[in-house]
C-alpha cells in the first residue's frame, strides 16, 4: 500500500440525503448511524452540511445534528462542512459551537462556508441577500473574535470566549485568499475539476498567513471516492446522485436519490443524458488498486494533508462497503 495515503487523514461529508420511499427523519438516523461506523472503521472526522429548503436534503440545522452525532459516538471528530456563516449571526455561531465544544471537548470542528439561500424565496426566509456572501472575510474575523475575547462589540460570548474550536474555511472561489489571510486550515474541491483545484491550494500556500489558529497551511481535499470489487459496482454507487444531480439542473428541484435499479427506466432527455453520463465521470471509483492509484495521484499532485470523502448513495450498505476497502486502502486503524 502507499505510504503517501497511509501518512493522510481520511474523512467523510455525510449530507444527510434523502432517499426515494424513505423520510428525512431516516436520513439524519442514517447520518448518526453512519458516523458509529465510520468511528469503528478509524475515519478520522464526520461533518454534516447546511441546506435550507431542499426537498432532496434533510441536513438544514448542521450543528443540532452534529450534537446528535457527537452524542452517540466516543471519539471521531464531528463538525460542519459548513455552517453558511451569511446566513448567521457570527454570535450565535460562536454560542453554539462554544456549547458543542464544554459538552464533547477535542472533538468539535468548525467548518465554515460563505455561500447564502440558494434560491431567492430562501434568502428571503433568511432576511439575506447574495451580497451578503461578500461580507464572508469580516463576518470570519467577528466570529474568531468571540473566541478570543477580542469583538470589537465588546460582548463577551459564553461559553465560548477562550476555547480553542478548530475552524476551516470551504474555499470556493475567493475563499482560498480568505483562509490564507485568515490563517486557517482550507477545504477545498471537487476532486473532478483537478486543475481549478490544484490552482486554488498554490494560491491559498503563497498568501498563508500563520495565525493563533494555524501555524502553516493545512489543506483538506474534498470529493466523490467510491470503492468497489469491479469498475461497474463503483459506478453504480455512484449513479443516483449522478441521476439526481441531472434532474435538478433541468427541473430546478433536486429529488431525493432513487435505487440505481430504476435509473435504467427513467426517461431523459438527451440534455438530462448528457449530464447524467457527465455526473458519473471524474470521480475516483474503481477497485482498491485503481481507488489507491488514483488517490496518491491526487495526494501527490496536491499535498493534502486530508481527504474528505463525499459521496452519497441510495444503497447505505453498498456505501458501507466503499468506506470499508477506503479504511483497508488507507489503513486506518479500527477503534
Amino acid at each position: 500500500m502507499s505510504t503517501v495515503i497511509e501518512s493522510t487523514r481520511f474523512s467523510v461529508l455525510d449530507r444527510s440525503r434523502t432517499r426515494a420511499g424513505h423520510s428525512d427523519q431516516d436520513a439524519l438516523r442514517d447520518t448518526v448511524a453512519l458516523a458509529q461506523d465510520l468511528e469503528r472503521l478509524g475515519y478520522h472526522r464526520l461533518w454534516v452540511s447546511e441546506h435550507h429548503g431542499v426537498p432532496g436534503v434533510a441536513g438544514s440545522a448542521p450543528t443540532v445534528l452534529a450534537a446528535a452525532v457527537a452524542a452517540a459516538t466516543r471519539t471521531i471528530h464531528v463538525g460542519t462542512g459548513g455552517v453558511m456563516l451569511p446566513n448567521h449571526q457570527p454570535l450565535v455561531v460562536a454560542e453554539q459551537f462554544g456549547v458543542l465544544e464544554s459538552l464533547f471537548p477535542g472533538r468539535i470542528d468548525m467548518g465554515l462556508g460563505r455561500s447564502v439561500g440558494f434560491t431567492g424565496g430562501v434568502r428571503k426566509a433568511l432576511g439575506r441577500d447574495k451580497d451578503d456572501a461578500d461580507d464572508f472575510a469580516a463576518q470570519l474575523d467577528e466570529l474568531l473574535a468571540f473566541f478570543t475575547g477580542t469583538s470589537a462589540t465588546g460582548v463577551h460570548a459564553r461559553p465560548s470566549e477562550g476555547l480553542a474550536v478548530p475552524p476551516f474555511v470551504l474555499a470556493m472561489g475567493e475563499g482560498a485568499s480568505i483562509a490564507a489571510r485568515a490563517g486557517l486550515p482550507m477545504v477545498i474541491g471537487d476532486l473532478r475539476s483537478r486543475e481549478k483545484m490544484l490552482r486554488g491550494i498554490d494560491r491559498y500556500r503563497e498568501e498563508f498567513r500563520p495565525s493563533p489558529w494555524a501555524a502553516e497551511p493545512y489543506v483538506v481535499i474534498s470529493g466523490t471516492v467510491a470503492v468497489a470489487g469491479s469498475e461497474p459496482e463503483a459506478r453504480r454507487i455512484l449513479a443516483p446522485e449522478a441521476w439526481s444531480m441531472a434532474h435538478s439542473r433541468t427541473h430546478g428541484t433536486f429529488p431525493p436519490l432513487p435505487p440505481v435499479e430504476r435509473i435504467a427506466g427513467f426517461e431523459m432527455t438527451d440534455k438530462e443524458r448528457e449530464l447524467y453520463e457527465s455526473g458519473l465521470r471524474g470521480h475516483i471509483a474503481g477497485t482498491e488498486q485503481q481507488v489507491t492509484d488514483e488517490l496518491e495521484t491526487v495526494i501527490k499532485e496536491s499535498g493534502a494533508q486530508e481527504v474528505l470523502v463525499t459521496t452519497s448513495t441510495y444503497d447505505r450498505e453498498a456505501l458501507l462497503e466503499s468506506f470499508r476497502r477506503l479504511a483497508r486502502i488507507a489503513r486506518l486503524t479500527p477503534r
